[in-house]
């Protein structure tokens, strides 16, 4: 939420050498336009998926998705566990004890910086001050953080007319379905992840009982950034599983 699909740059080389990769914008984010009245809680935009990928001729497919993209993967597989292979939930949203009955304060936060400085993003973000302002309390591996991720989140979190919309479908939710053992699953949380703290978000009797439930240490909301290397193994062993 608030991202889009370049988010996956630093693991996308890899993965298309052994796989057809195929990354998705949810409404309202990156290149995808937000229709407003859209649905968008992560059902809906699970079947909404579903329904894309059955258009592109892609039958069965194994799943990795991050944050609410990971909720929205979750609840594919748990609609159709004929067609998902495998998936792989990196530190994905929906695992929460009690769900969210209004947006919470700080990412909103996020989102009004984000679009109000995008102006001065190319700039600013050649500073560290800038990077530490946009990316700390996302990671705390910030400061290895290359110009061109920070720049294209910036962008993205500013230009995702979807957030708020994406927020609301999630309120009063959460992952409370059945996926089928049948389906390879991997769960991946980092160790200092402050949007879905471990208190809170990682309640792992919503998770399938026969879920691989993995913390990878010193990363935060995005492991794809944070442990790239890491990630790619795991989506590796989740698809081998699942042959």
């Amino acid at each position: 939420m608030g991202s889009a699909s370049n988010a996956f740059k630093p693991i996308r080389s890899t993965l298309d050498k052994d796989f057809l990769v195929v990354t998705l914008d949810l409404p309202g984010h990156g290149r995808s336009p937000y229709q407003k009245g859209e649905l968008m809680d992560p059902h809906s935009l699970a079947l909404r998926v579903l329904e894309e990928l059955s258009a592109a001729s892609i039958d069965k497919f194994h799943l990795a998705g991050n944050s609410l993209g990971g909720w929205i993967a979750m609840e594919m597989a748990a609609i159709a566990p004929g067609r998902v292979r495998s998936l792989v939930g990196i530190a994905p949203a929906g695992l929460w004890l009690n769900p969210y009955n209004a947006r919470y304060p700080g990412t909103a936060l996020a989102r009004f910086l984000a679009r109000y400085t995008v102006k001065l993003a190319p700039t600013a973000l050649h500073f560290e001050i800038a990077r530490r302002l946009g990316f700390a309390d996302v990671s705390p591996r910030w400061q290895e953080f290359s110009y061109e991720l920070c720049l294209d989140a910036a962008i993205a979190m500013a230009s995702a007319e979807g957030y708020y919309p994406a927020w609301d479908g999630m309120l009063l939710k959460r992952f409370d379905r059945q996926i089928s053992d049948s389906i390879s699953v991997t769960i991946i949380f980092g160790d200092s992840d402050r949007t879905l703290p471990e208190t809170s978000c990682q309640e792992r009797s919503l998770a399938p009982k026969h879920a691989r439930w993995i913390i990878f240490s010193d990363t935060g909301h995005a492991p794809m950034w944070d442990s790239p290397l890491d990630v790619i193994d795991e989506i590796k062993k989740a698809a081998g599983a699942a042959k």
